[in-house]
């Protein structure tokens, strides 16, 4: 089986062909403005390169972060009306409640608070008042409203609120884009009413985006089946990513964490991926990336997305180095290192610079940086380990060290690097990212709050591990690879029952890829 793995960073555009799990060819170019420019130069260079068959590739996988910085950015947003389930209880915060003014701006001001929701013991909160929601839909009808976020109290255990108000208002404006909280966030209302606004947001854009990359890959001949890097390790198809563009959010990092795992054969460890603005330090578990258990910020928007656990230091190739070796970072000319580092003829001291001058890396022109002093490349070396050393203590799992892999473009820069556990730079480290997307599964998630006890808790852990392994059949998942990645139980004691959240993640390869026939033909 042949596919085609693409990330994209901040400064390098990569790609990758694998046949199996071989690397056929890898190739780098500069990351676009536009995004799609990068992408398409780097996969007429693959092409170019190997001279395959076309025919013969069963799948694209693409990493991207058009949909994170046009959050950031504040561009390509819809206008979105916000509607929460879960009067009276839920009117103390109203949504985008602590957004920053020019986001909550770009979304517009449509909120509606109805009667309704659950408890998270299934209790009610209210009875749905049916004058009121009719009176939402007319206005939603007047207003001819592009994009809809529905949430509801507690829909991940109880969606019903959420699925019959979007049916009301697809009748009444089929054309209207809607996103149900349930179906994108954890629990946690405000988080996942933020989730919710955000991809509900980008969802025309996203239509656009994915038809783009569809036809940009038809025009090269290729023909076959295109996937998108979710923020957790796993895939989604085409008509899911414009679906929920929102939950390709931190997928960068979270495809080299898997690369790394590829390349090294480990299943834990702490993993450096170090490209041309930061390194960013996560840590494998059971060869996924173990995921953050706190709110995490999204263009200084709070979401309870499945999120890679990431530490990012602004340590980078491009990384500026200034007071004669003292400070690196987190300044970095970022895409432009070709045309403004020293060994490329220009005239600002970057980490890539310190990194050929001693010896460590052979990238441009070293007699560039020959009259450079030697005390400010041992201090920009020390500056450069320390900022490394506290980023791995940071994120270290426990007292048992674990093995510390280097990926990315910019590993170079850790060459020297000592930590307590062994350092691996695998081969083939510049382009774990793409590998990683190249190599990534099917998954499916559940959570649920539930009595715990030891009467109770295999029953209950069955139920959720059951629903989770529903979602990844649903989303494509092939029934004889699937398995349990990862099971998270968090006891809530300030409830009733001895109340427990428990998360279950469920992940296998893709139907029809790499399948025997009679799989592939279901």
């Amino acid at each position: 089986m042949r596919r085609i793995g693409i990330d994209v960073g901040g400064t390098h555009t990569d790609a990758v062909l694998l046949e199996g799990d071989a690397v056929i060819a890898t190739t780098k170019a500069l990351t676009s403005t536009d995004v799609l420019t990068g992408i398409m130069t780097a996969l007429e260079t693959l092409i170019d390169d190997t001279a395959f068959d076309p025919t013969e590739i069963e799948a694209v996988m693409l990493g991207t972060t058009q949909f994170t910085n046009a959050v950031i950015e504040r561009r390509e947003l819809t206008e979105v009306a916000a509607i929460r389930i879960g009067m009276p209880s839920g009117d103390g915060l109203p949504p985008k409640v602590g957004w920053p003014d020019d986001i909550a701006g770009a979304l517009g001001d449509r909120v509606y608070m109805l009667r309704g929701g659950y408890l998270y013991d299934g209790r009610p909160i209210a009875k749905p008042h049916e004058r009121e929601i009719e009176r939402v839909v007319d206005d939603l009808v007047d207003k001819r409203v592009e994009a809809v976020a529905i949430s509801s109290a507690f829909s991940p255990m109880n969606p019903e609120p959420e699925l019959e108000l979007a049916r009301r208002i697809e009748e009444a404006l089929p054309d209207t884009r809607i996103t149900m909280s349930h179906r994108i966030g954890r629990l946690g209302l405000l988080e996942r009413e933020n989730a919710a606004l955000l991809n509900a947001s980008l969802l025309s854009f996203a239509d656009g985006v994915v038809t783009a990359f569809i036809e940009a890959i038809r025009a090269r001949g290729l023909m076959c089946r295109f996937f998108v890097s979710q923020n957790d390790g796993t895939l989604m198809d085409a008509e899911f990513a414009r679906q929920f563009p929102a939950l390709t959010f931190a997928s960068g990092p979270t495809n080299s964490l898997r690369g790394a795992s590829r390349l090294t054969g480990l299943d834990d460890a702490i993993v450096i991926d170090i490209g041309g603005t930061t390194s960013d330090i996560g840590v494998l578990q059971g060869g996924f990336p173990r995921e953050s258990n706190v709110v995490i910020e999204v263009g200084g928007v709070r979401t309870n997305f499945r999120m890679p656990d990431i530490l990012a230091i602004g340590l980078g190739g491009g990384s500026l180095v200034a007071r004669g070796g003292m400070s690196v970072g987190p300044r970095s000319v970022g895409h432009r290192l070709v045309d403004e580092a020293m060994v490329f003829g220009g005239d600002t001291l970057t980490a890539t610079d310190i990194a050929v001058a001693e010896g460590a890396a052979e990238i441009g022109d070293p007699g560039y940086v020959a009259e450079l002093g030697g005390d400010t490349i041992a201090s920009a070396r020390a500056t450069m380990n320390d900022m490394l050393a506290r980023g791995v203590d940071t994120m270290s799992p426990g007292e048992q060290p674990l093995p510390v892999v280097l990926v990315g473009g910019g590993a170079i820069l850790a060459s020297s690097f000592d930590t307590a556990g062994p350092l691996v730079h695998p081969e083939q480290a510049g382009v774990a990212n793409a590998i990683g997307a190249a190599i990534a599964q099917i998954g499916g998630e559940a959570e649920r709050l539930v009595p715990y006890d030891e009467q109770n808790r295999d029953a209950n852990l069955q139920q959720i591990c059951e629903l989770a392994t529903a979602q990844a059949l649903r989303a494509g998942a092939r029934p004889d690879t699937l398995r349990v990645a990862d099971i998270e139980e968090t006891a809530m004691s300030y409830m009733d029952g001895n109340m427990a959240r428990v998360r279950v993640k469920v992940v296998g390869e893709i139907a029809g890829l790499g399948a025997p026939a009679s799989e592939a033909a279901r």
